[in-house]
């Protein structure tokens, strides 16, 4: 086939995480190459006009979808998709309506609540639980790769007023629109799932990622630093495993289970990641689900196909399938 690379436009002003799309683009090429395909990348903007002329002039018969933000704003990630729907352009990735409602997280954790998955109580400028005392984290709702999360995320609340005033102060570092979501402190988990020709969706061996070294009151969390700053203290302290304890057997059952039925609820297709956060009485409690998470040789979801057994080439064979 030939197939077109979708993925966002590189500029000077990107950052280290939107830079890591071209590496995505490279790995994801270099597989369908392998697997006889004829492949080219197109970077996708709001111009909407002159990728739709570019994409015609190319004349694929499919496009791989690995776009995760537009014109530098993850609240228009589904524009991609829902544009080659109109197109009547087949693509491999999530449809849009599960790119939409899983990337906004006030949405996402609504549906969540709604079908009876556990996800900590919130708290936004338009809704939130009852109680507003204790430790929440503070979240953008569109942005991902953990934007503007660091140890100052954190915070410490008696009421709401406290709560609403440290989100309004940071409305900067979260790209505008942000929540508050009550804070596990506790055990960390990505989970990642791929496409299944048999039983529609498979888990891959699920990941913990371990804070090594934090002092007393540090805040364990997957902040930016820990995923994109090389050579700090959390990028270099925050390594993922990949094995566990018999005693471990039944959480990560129940993680796995509660992963898929997120798969179902949002309608995911290709490929996905739910992550997790494990409170100290053991109890599992889902972040995020992410319906394009990152395909960079170094990044957690290629390391989860490697600790299955599989290679790259045969985790994008089953994504081009489930379409």
């Amino acid at each position: 086939m030939k197939i077109v690379i979708l993925h966002d436009a590189i500029t000077e002003a990107s950052t280290v995480d939107e830079a890591d799309a071209l590496t995505q683009a490279e790995a994801v090429g270099a597989a369908l190459q392998e697997l006889g395909h004829t492949t080219s990348r197109v970077a996708f903007s709001l111009n909407m006009e002159a990728f739709t002329a570019e994409l015609r002039r190319r004349g694929p018969d499919l496009v791989f979808n690995l776009v995760e933000s537009v014109g530098g704003h993850g609240r228009l990630i589904h524009l991609a998709p829902a544009l080659l729907d109109a197109l009547r352009v087949p693509y491999a990735g999530c449809p849009t309506d599960a790119v939409y409602t899983s990337s906004n997280k006030l949405l996402a954790k609504t549906m969540m609540k709604g079908a009876g998955i556990p996800t900590p109580a919130w708290r936004s400028a338009s809704a939130g639980d009852e109680s507003h005392v204790g430790r929440y984290i503070l979240k953008s709702v569109w942005e991902h790769a953990s934007r503007g999360i660091d140890d100052d995320s954190i915070v410490e609340v008696s009421e709401a007023r406290e709560l609403d005033s440290f989100l309004a102060q940071a409305g900067d570092r979260l790209a505008g629109e942000g929540f508050a979501e009550r804070y596990i402190d506790g055990r960390e988990f990505n989970l990642a799932f791929l496409a299944d020709e048999r039983d529609g969706v498979r888990a891959l061996p699920p990941a913990e990622i371990e804070f090594v070294g934090y002092a007393p009151g540090k805040p364990k969390i997957v902040g930016y630093s820990a995923k994109w700053s090389e050579g700090s203290f959390e990028y270099e302290n925050t390594p993922r495993k990949f094995t566990f304890e018999a005693s471990d057997r039944a959480l990560v059952d129940e993680m796995v289970e509660l992963g898929k039925r997120c798969w179902r609820l949002f309608g995911m297709r290709g490929w996905a990641r739910v992550d997790f956060r494990v409170d100290e009485a053991g109890r599992p409690w889902v972040l995020e689900v992410n319906s394009n998470p990152c395909l960079s040789p170094d990044a957690g979801f290629a390391a989860a196909v490697a600790r299955a057994g599989m290679t790259m080439t045969e985790a994008v064979r089953l994504i081009l399938e489930d379409r």
